[in-house]
């Protein structure tokens, strides 16, 4: 469960964003029965504390053409913190890729890849993060289909 300075009031504020961030001050304040200045109090709070990093829209990627989602396993040859580092920053620079993950296990990192099609992906594979040093394999994985895709952490 949630840990720290956090009241039943801050985790139900923290749900009712985290499923509708565009939620005002005063329909929050109506659902959990509060003032609008005792909400947005504590949402500023949350915000500086760091419970809450961003607030973002969620777009749907297929009405944007990114219909292909690729994991790929990346595999370095050296494990310095200087040649880690470097690789997370490079990597992070590509608009392709959604998320970095560094891993425990055979692979270094998981690399989430959203393009339009194969040949976006191909194209991306062969002149972007192949021309990073220092990679020794990369193995994806392609989305067939989604039957669950959640940004809401259970609190």
């Amino acid at each position: 469960m949630v840990h720290g300075d956090l009241d039943q009031v801050d985790i139900e504020i923290l749900k009712l964003l985290q499923h509708d961030a565009a939620l005002t001050h005063k329909e929050i304040s109506l659902k959990l029965h509060k003032s609008i200045a005792t909400i947005h109090e504590r949402i500023r709070r949350l915000k500086e504390q760091g419970y809450i990093k961003r607030v973002v829209a969620i777009l749907d990627r297929k009405k944007i053409n990114r219909n292909l989602i690729a994991f790929s396993h990346v595999l370095l040859k050296e494990h310095t913190a200087k040649t880690l580092i470097e690789f997370e920053t490079e990597v992070s620079k590509f608009g392709e890729v959604m998320e970095c993950l560094q891993m425990t296990g055979a692979h270094d990192f998981i690399l989430r890849i959203a393009t339009k099609d194969m040949d976006a992906y191909h194209e991306f594979l062969r002149n972007k993060l192949a021309t990073l040093p220092n990679i020794t394999t990369v193995q994806s994985y392609f989305v067939l289909s989604e039957p669950k895709s959640e940004t809401a952490y259970p609190l």
